[in-house]
């Protein structure tokens, strides 16, 4: 027999079958003592019925003037004789018997005592010198259906006790376990990035050391990935300063230098240099997004922030390719502005990068939180956009970029409880590609969890 795999289920098993055992085993060995204690019971029966029959039937019989003539007792009313007898003479002759016996059932006298047959249990006693005799005989079906009774009576009521004691077995194992579930369900609740440690108050004895062995696992893996996190981001922002320093140098040998290679060497370092500022900027943000607060305790409205991020990069790089959608009412959220701000800012520099040039990117907000970003461009197939959002990772369309705008944009949806979705071409469309996620507002959403 396979155990189940389940902790409850075993241990209910298990208890219900060893108290199963132990209580047929009780009852078998009540069943037994019980039997040898009536045994005792019908045997001191036959005897003192002897003892009380004898002297009157000697009294009886003595006083009879017709000596040797055998009397039969009539019943005074209809019963059931479980005990019959005869009583003889020295010769063997009968004397005396009660309605119901069976002549052919009592052996010869033998002496004084118990006997047994096949079919009875007999007590013989003598008076009067051996004279008169007498034999007590009671049937062994008779026993037999009486110690029939006494095992259905012990053996019934356990068809009805077993049950509910195994249903009060089950639900205590049940009850005994509710720390254990709670503990699973508050793992189950958790996101990939809680690394917090789980309450183990509650807990048995005997799986509190895992519990505590399992929250030493997680502040290791929590240390091991802040110091990550920290490193990415201090390294990010000391390589600014020297970055900026160095771009500096290039620009400045470009325009003290008459030499066309030099020029164009001194270029191409200031473009390498420029792409290494905005790959350790995106270190920055991909940190943030990770390990920062992205969840305020105020709301602000996203409109704002939504219009400052267009503006500046309209202003640097694509006058007049962004469409800006807002809706008139305020799109209040408590997601932090700067995360927003880092979110918006990546989805519209990659749809620029990405899209289609001089054709416009439409960035649009509702007033239910959607943040949607859609471009012209190449159909991309659903294999490609599944690894888009991973770090370093880049669309097969040859622009230049870090890999990491859109990992930073999914890290970020993650943490706010919501989802990046990606699609290639957008509903209606027949070609290019489009960004959207939900956003937390002020209004009911049982979706949404404060991340702090």
């Amino acid at each position: 027999m396979k155990m189940p795999r389940s902790l409850q289920a075993q241990l209910g098993l298990s208890v219900g079958l060893v108290l199963t055992v132990l209580w047929l085993l009780a009852a078998t060995v009540t069943a037994v003592i019980v039997r040898g204690e009536l045994d005792e019971v019908f045997d001191s029966a036959l005897r003192e019925t002897a003892e009380r029959i004898l002297p009157l039937a000697v009294t009886d019989i003595v006083g009879r003037e017709d000596q040797g003539v055998t009397q039969r007792l009539a019943p005074i009313r209809e019963h059931d004789e479980f005990f019959t007898y005869l009583i003889r003479d020295a010769e063997g002759r009968i004397l005396l018997q009660s309605h119901a016996a069976d002549p052919a059932v009592f052996p010869p006298w033998d002496g004084q005592g118990f006997r047994q047959t096949a079919t009875h249990r007999l007590y013989s006693d003598a008076a009067l010198q051996g004279t008169v005799r007498i034999t007590v005989a009671e049937p062994l079906a008779h026993r037999m259906s009486v110690a029939r009774e006494i095992q259905m009576g012990l053996g019934l009521p356990l068809l009805i006790v077993l049950p509910v004691a195994l249903t009060a077995i089950i639900l205590a194992v049940r009850f005994s376990l509710d720390p254990l579930r709670r503990f699973g369900a508050q793992l189950e609740a958790r996101d990939a990035r809680d690394l917090s440690q789980v309450p183990t108050e509650g807990l048995p004895t005997e799986t509190a050391p895992l519990a505590v062995a399992l929250n030493s696992l997680l502040a290791r893996l929590r240390d091991a990935f802040e110091a990550e996190r920290s490193f990415a981001a201090n390294a990010a922002h000391e390589l600014r300063t020297p970055l900026a320093g160095a771009i500096a140098q290039a620009q400045r040998l470009r325009s003290e230098t008459s030499d066309t290679a030099t020029e164009a060497r001194a270029a191409e370092i200031e473009a390498t240099l420029k792409r290494l500022t905005r790959l350790s900027e995106r270190l920055m943000q991909l940190a943030r997004a990770e390990g920062g607060r992205l969840r305020m305790d105020r709301s602000a409205d996203l409109r704002a922030v939504a219009r400052i991020v267009v503006d500046d990069i309209g202003r640097a790089s694509a006058p007049g390719r962004i469409a800006l959608n807002l809706p008139d009412t305020a799109v209040m959220s408590d997601i932090d502005p700067d995360a927003f701000a880092i979110l918006c800012r990546n989805l519209v520099e990659n749809a620029l990068r990405h899209g289609t040039e001089n054709v416009q990117v439409g960035v649009s907000l509702t007033a239910d939180g959607h943040l949607v970003v859609a471009n012209d461009g190449p159909v991309l197939p659903r294999d490609t956009l599944d690894r888009l959002t991973a770090r370093f990772e880049r669309a097969t369309t040859g622009a230049d970029g870090s890999g990491l705008g859109l990992a930073i944009v999914a890290a970020i949806a993650e943490r706010i409880g919501s989802s990046l979705v990606l699609e290639s071409p957008p509903q209606g469309a027949l070609s290019g590609f489009q960004a959207s996620l939900k956003l937390p507002t002020d209004a009911p959403d049982p979706g949404a969890r404060r991340d702090s």
